[in-house]
């Protein structure tokens, strides 16, 4: 966030701002068929198209999508992965978080400054849908871009895992009680570019900078390319100092932007090798399984040579630790914090016994508001954690510096990733090294900055951020099965900023024709926040995930800015309350 501060007034002290466009774009996410690797099934695409489409933009731009839901039998949502969203949280798009979902037949308008340059992607955050295939590569060209002159083009690569069947059921049969592994579904295949043939032209004499990003819905990923060091310069949205690797491991949402040269002596095609790693732990080859889907791409140099290098699964990976890596600015680490979260990761089963994934003991359970406008509305005692419901909310003056520590207590390695934010990585421990011993250490004095980080088995990381940025900021792990299972956190950053905060008129008409109330604290109830009465403490067992089910007729939701009487908002939160059960249950 600091080096997002330090773009937007070097925007404003040399006039990139006047030069800045607003770049409006109309979408219409609607069902596509599509076999990516010869096997057909519905996709989740835009414009009647699928891949979704690439964004590119530049630093200081506004960006504006006009977004309607054209799927007819789903609700759906973006969040635009790694925007900080600097004043409008409301934009960051988490259905049942900053905004109600968009129904089908629906619109949403989402605006936004793009602040900061890098390689940023956007996806559904709605119920387990992207990895249905709503996702996309979201590019913030930089006109200050310090690695400028040192490559003629860019190349950008998407990496994902691709599963045949659709999400809904697979998180169905994940959610049961005959899950006693806590497995999540595993993946059918691996894309590249959301494609099998994938082949980039190379030049001699050329440098390419090439963005990776990885799209998963569960699996990391190796890079491996043939005879070519890299050139590391950015991870996330952080320039680094250059720094030569040989292999990359990127986890599900992390993004790495890197420099390879086309020499003199280079000749033929020259394979990409990216393999998914879905191993508990890469540097334990005793385990399985190890890592059943490669795929290759290509630098082409000769048409018309065959393609003969050797491609193999590499036996033993030795990726760069991105926590070496150095921030380009030299921006220290943050001195002290003045607010510790500790969150402690287990899975755990529910009070119906379901597979779930607990922090502090607690699985995330989406409430009946959604939780800005719980911030926006309940006043005085929006500062109470108690208001929010199960979303394992954490409340955090704006200003504060937060020190993070994740203790994965599990025996797999995760991604987690801070809504709003890029955190500073001051010590992400080995594997086995049990949990953070509760004092501060010999941290890295110069941390590598991102907003995704990987927490190995049975390990744990120290993250610190500056809480500069008011607004309702998810902490989630990456990968999508275990979000649907709850492991995510809410930070509540600056409330005394958020009360009486208006929305657009649009997110509350979705929320009007959804039924969803719009005020008061998680149950809905304005008159007494701190009555917890009606907020859901125990996960539904009828998973439906973004499925359409209209509310009943007569539903009546409040939303900013009405007079309603208080007898007839009592009335309503009370109908709206006895929908929801019957809705979150279904």
């Amino acid at each position: 966030m600091m080096w997002s501060l330090l773009v937007s007034l070097a925007l404003l002290c040399f006039g990139t701002v006047a030069r800045a466009a607003v770049v409006t774009i109309n979408w219409n996410v609607t069902w596509v068929w599509a076999s990516p690797d010869g096997f057909g099934r519905p996709v989740i695409g835009i414009n009647n198209q699928w891949p979704c489409p690439k964004l590119e933009v530049n630093v200081g731009d506004t960006l504006i999508v006009n977004l309607h839901n054209g799927l007819g039998n789903q609700t759906t949502g973006i969040h635009w992965h790694g925007i900080n969203q600097l004043q409008t949280p409301e934009m960051d798009g988490p259905s049942g978080v900053v905004q109600c979902p968009t129904p089908p037949g629906s619109s949403v308008q989402y605006k936004f400054l793009l602040d900061e340059p890098g390689t940023f992607w956007y996806h559904s955050h709605e119920k387990g849908q992207y990895p249905d295939g709503l996702r996309g590569p979201l590019i913030v060209q930089d006109p200050n871009d310090p690695y400028k002159g040192r490559y003629d083009e860019e190349i950008v690569l998407t990496v994902s895992d691709w599963y045949h069947s659709q999400s809904i059921p697979l998180v169905q049969n994940m959610l049961s009680p005959a899950n006693t592994r806590f497995a999540p579904p595993f993946p059918d295949t691996i894309l590249l570019n959301d494609k099998k043939d994938v082949k980039f032209n190379f030049v001699k004499g050329k440098t390419y900078r090439v963005r990776l990003i990885n799209m998963s819905a569960f699996a990391s990923a190796f890079l491996w390319i043939d005879s070519h060091p890299l050139t590391m310069i950015m991870s996330d949205s952080t320039y680094l100092q250059t720094e030569t690797a040989y292999q990359l491991h990127a986890s599900s949402a992390q993004r790495y932007d890197f420099l390879i040269s086309a020499i003199d002596r280079d000749s033929g095609n020259y394979p990409i090798l990216v393999a998914l790693d879905i191993n508990r732990d890469f540097r334990n080859q005793t385990l399985a399984p190890a890592f059943p889907h490669n795929q290759t791409a290509w630098l082409m140099m000769d048409e018309n040579a065959p393609l003969t290098r050797p491609t193999n699964t590499i036996d033993v990976w030795r990726p760069a630790d991105d926590t070496h890596f150095k921030p380009l600015d030299n921006l220290a680490m943050i001195p002290a914090y003045d607010h510790l979260v500790k969150l402690d990761f287990r899975f755990c089963l529910d009070a119906n016994g379901y597979p779930r994934a607990c922090l502090n003991g607690k699985p995330f359970i989406s409430q009946k508001v959604p939780s800005l406008y719980t911030a926006a509305t309940v006043g005085e005692n929006n500062t109470n954690p108690l208001v929010y419901g199960q979303i394992n909310p954490i409340v955090v003056k704006k200003g504060d510096i937060v020190q993070l520590v994740i203790n994965n207590q599990e025996a797999a390695g995760h991604p987690f990733h801070l809504h709003g934010h890029s955190f500073q990585v001051l010590d992400r421990a080995r594997p086995y090294a049990g949990d953070w011993p509760g004092r501060d250490v010999n941290y890295n004095p110069v941390p590598n900055r991102r907003d995704t980080v990987t927490v190995w088995s049975w390990s744990h990381a120290v993250l610190r951020f500056r809480a500069d940025n008011p607004g309702v900021w998810l902490f989630h792990c990456h990968i999508e099965w275990h979000v649907e299972m709850g492991l995510t956190a809410s930070f509540i950053e600056g409330p005394e900023q958020l009360r009486g905060k208006q929305f657009p008129a649009d997110h509350l008409e979705n929320c009007r024709v959804g039924g969803v109330p719009t005020r008061g604290n998680a149950a809905g109830n304005e008159l007494d926040p701190l009555d917890t009465t009606g907020m859901l403490t125990i996960s539904p067992t009828g998973y439906t995930g973004a499925t359409w089910i209209p509310p009943p007729a007569n539903t009546v939701t409040t939303t900013p800015g009405n007079s309603t009487s208080s007898l007839a908002r009592r009335r309503a939160a009370s109908r709206v309350q006895r929908r929801d059960a019957v809705f979150e249950n279904s």
